[in-house]
C-alpha cells in the first residue's frame, strides 16, 4: 500500500504541512477527534490549546494580523462551529485572511438534527471570503489549497472549510496541487497605468492636497511605498485606526489618526481638501462620519483599492484605481520620480491653515496627583518599551486612548478589532502575537470590562509560558458606553457600571501569572518598569490600574455628525 494512501484526517495535516503552517489555534470535540489523532502523531506544527473557540479565531486572527501570514483555526462541530463565529466575523470585517477548519457530523447525519449539528456553511455565509462543505475524501486536498489561496489573494479574508467525520476516517492518495485556478475568482493586481497618470497629475496641481492611509496600507505590506511617496511629494498625511502605523507617527507630515476620535488637524484637513488619495481605506462611518457633509466641500478622490465594491460604496470616487496598493504605490513613486513636484503658491495657505489646527493640542490632558489618568498609563507604557512593543487592544475607550498616545511607526504592531469592535479580542490577539515573536515585547491593552469576555484564556497562557502584560485600565465603568450615556443620554447609566468585578490581582495569581494593582500616579512607570523588566520577562504580568471614572475620549464626533462638528475637551 501507498505511504500516500492515508486518511482524510491524515489529508488535512498533510496540507498544512504542504502550507508551512507552524501553528494551529484549537479545542477537540467529537467531530474532530480523527484530525486531532493525526495532530497528535505530527510534528511539523505546534497545536495551540486554547480555552474557548471563540479564542482560537481570535489567537489565529492575531497571529495573521502581526505576521502577514494565514492564521488557523480547528473547532468542532455544533458550538464549535458557533462559537467561533464571532472570531471569523472580526476577522472578516477587516479583512484578515484565516483559514477555520471545523468538523461537521456524519454526511449520512446531516440534515437529521444529530448530536452536536448546526449549519456552519450557512451560518457562516455572511461573514466569509468564502466556504466550503467536504462530501468526497478526494477533494480535501484541493480544497485546502482553495481556502489557502482565497484567503490570502485579493482583499484577504477568513475560508471556512466543514468537514463531516466520516470523510476524515476514509481512505485515498494524497496529493497536493502546486496550483490552483478558479474560474470566477481572479483578483486584479495592476492597476490602470491611465488611471494612475491621471492621479499623479491631480495631485501636483492641488491646491490643498491631503493622503488618507486606511488598513490595506499595512495588510497589502505596502508601508515602505506609501512612506516613500509621501515624503517625496511632501504633502499631509492621515490614517484610519486600522492603518496606524502604515506611515510613521513621528513623521511631521503625519496629522494623526482620523474619524470619531481623530485628532482635530486630521479630520479638519480632510474635510478641507480639495484632492485627497485614499490608499486601501474604505470611507467607513466611523472615519468620515455623514457622507453628505464630507462631500459638501467640493474634493476630488482618487481611491486605490483591491476590492472594487469597496469604490465608490459611500462616497462617489472621481478617480477609481483597482489594483494592489503595494504594485500601484512602486508606479506612481516611478512616475513621481521623473516629476518635478509644483510649488503651488496657495500651497503655503494650506500648511498654514494646518499648523493652526495642530497648534489647538487637542489630545492636551490635565494630569492629575492623586488620580491616575488612562492617557498617563498609555504615554508611560510608550516611554517605558521606547515604541517598540506589540500593542494589542480590546475595545472602548482604551482603544482609542490607545491609538492616540502610542504612536506607532511600524506596521503590524498595532493589532485591535476595527470593523466589527470585538470585546475580548485583546488577550488571544497578544497571544497569536507572542507565540509569533516569542522574544519581542507583547503588551494587551484592556479595560475590566473587555478583559472578562476572554480571560479564561490567561490558562492558556499558563500552558504555553507566553510572557504577556496585561495593562487593565480598570473605571470600573464599560467606559465607552458610559460615555455615549453621558453625552446622549442625560446621565442614564443603564447597566454600564460593573458592580461586581473580581480581585485581577488575585484572579492571575490564581491561574498562576503575577498581578499588581496601581492605584497612585507615581507608581504608574515603576510598575510598568518592573513588569518589563529582566527579572519578570518570562511571565505574564497582569496589571490592574485603578483610573479616573470620569475621563472621556475627545475629540469626539457625535454619530451622524460630520467631520468638522467635533466636541472637544475644552468645549465642555
Amino acid at each position: 500500500m501507498s505511504s500516500n494512501y492515508i486518511s482524510g484526517a491524515e489529508i488535512v495535516i498533510r496540507c498544512l504541512h504542504e502550507e508551512k503552517v507552524k501553528f494551529v489555534f484549537g479545542y477537540p470535540g467529537g467531530a474532530v477527534l480523527n484530525i486531532y489523532d493525526a495532530v497528535f502523531q505530527q510534528n511539523k506544527f505546534k497545536h495551540i490549546l486554547v480555552r474557548h473557540e471563540q479564542a482560537a479565531v481570535h489567537a489565529a486572527d492575531g497571529y495573521s494580523r502581526s505576521t502577514g501570514k494565514v492564521g488557523v483555526a480547528l473547532v468542532t462541530s455544533g458550538p464549535g462551529a458557533t462559537n467561533a463565529v464571532t472570531g471569523i466575523a472580526t476577522a472578516y470585517m477587516d479583512s484578515i485572511p484565516l483559514v477555520i477548519i471545523s468538523g461537521q457530523v456524519p454526511t449520512f447525519a446531516i440534515g437529521q438534527d444529530a448530536f452536536q449539528e448546526c449549519d456552519t456553511v450557512g451560518i457562516t455565509r455572511p461573514c466569509v471570503k468564502h466556504n466550503f462543505l467536504v462530501k468526497d475524501i478526494k477533494d480535501i486536498a484541493s480544497t485546502m489549497k482553495k481556502a489557502f489561496y482565497v484567503a490570502s489573494s485579493g482583499r484577504p479574508g477568513p475560508v471556512l472549510v466543514d468537514i463531516p467525520k466520516d470523510i476524515t476516517a476514509e481512505k485515498c492518495d494524497f496529493s497536493y496541487p502546486k496550483s490552483i485556478h478558479l474560474r470566477s475568482y481572479n483578483p486584479i493586481i495592476k492597476g490602470h497605468s491611465g488611471q494612475i497618470k491621471k492621479a499623479l497629475s491631480l495631485l501636483l496641481n492641488a491646491k490643498r492636497p491631503m493622503v488618507y492611509s486606511g488598513g490595506g496600507v499595512v495588510l497589502g505590506n505596502a508601508s515602505a511605498q506609501l512612506t516613500k511617496f509621501v515624503r517625496a511629494i511632501g504633502y499631509p498625511v492621515t490614517s484610519t485606526l486600522m492603518g496606524l502605523g502604515g506611515f510613521p507617527a513621528s513623521d511631521k507630515q503625519f496629522l494623526g489618526m482620523l474619524g470619531m476620535h481623530g485628532t482635530y488637524e486630521a479630520n479638519m484637513a480632510m474635510q478641507e481638501c480639495d484632492v485627497l488619495l485614499a490608499v486601501g481605506a474604505r470611507f467607513d462611518d466611523r472615519v468620515i462620519g455623514n457622507p453628505e457633509h464630507f462631500l459638501s466641500k467640493p474634493k476630488t478622490i482618487i481611491h486605490i483599492d483591491i476590492d472594487p465594491s469597496s469604490i465608490s460604496k459611500r462616497v462617489k470616487i472621481d478617480i477609481p484605481i483597482v489594483g494592489d496598493v503595494i504594485s500601484v504605490l512602486i508606479e506612481l513613486n516611478d512616475l513621481l520620480s521623473k516629476e518635478k513636484t509644483k510649488q503651488n503658491a496657495s500651497r503655503k495657505d494650506w500648511f498654514k491653515d494646518i499648523n493652526q489646527w495642530r497648534s489647538m493640542n487637542c489630545l492636551n490632558f490635565k494630569n492629575d496627583k492623586k488620580l491616575i489618568k488612562p492617557q498617563f498609563v498609555i504615554q508611560s507604557l510608550y516611554k517605558v518599551t521606547k515604541g517598540d512593543a506589540f500593542i494589542t487592544s480590546d475595545v472602548g475607550q482604551h482603544q482609542m486612548w490607545a491609538a492616540q498616545y502610542y504612536p506607532f511607526n511600524k506596521p503590524r504592531r498595532w493589532i485591535n478589532s476595527g470593523g466589527l469592535g470585538t470585546m475580548g479580542v485583546g488577550l488571544p490577539y497578544a497571544m497569536g502575537a507572542q507565540l509569533a515573536f516569542p522574544d519581542e515585547k507583547i503588551a494587551c491593552v484592556t479595560g475590566e470590562a473587555s478583559i472578562q469576555m476572554c480571560i479564561q484564556e490567561l490558562s492558556t497562557c499558563k500552558q504555553f509560558h507566553l510572557p504577556i502584560k496585561i495593562i487593565n485600565l480598570n473605571n470600573r465603568y464599560m467606559g465607552m458606553v458610559r460615555q455615549w450615556q453621558e453625552f446622549f443620554y442625560e446621565n442614564r447609566y443603564a447597566e454600564s457600571y460593573m458592580d461586581a468585578l473580581p480581585d485581577f490581582v488575585k484572579l492571575a495569581e490564581s491561574y498562576g501569572h503575577i498581578g499588581m494593582k496601581i492605584e497612585k500616579p507615581s507608581d504608574v512607570e515603576p510598575a510598568l518598569k518592573e513588569a518589563f523588566s529582566q527579572k519578570l520577562k518570562e511571565r505574564l504580568v497582569f496589571m490592574d490600574f485603578i483610573t479616573d471614572q470620569k475621563e472621556n475620549v475627545f475629540p469626539m464626533i457625535p454619530n451622524g455628525k460630520g467631520l468638522s462638528e467635533m466636541i472637544t475637551a475644552e468645549e465642555l
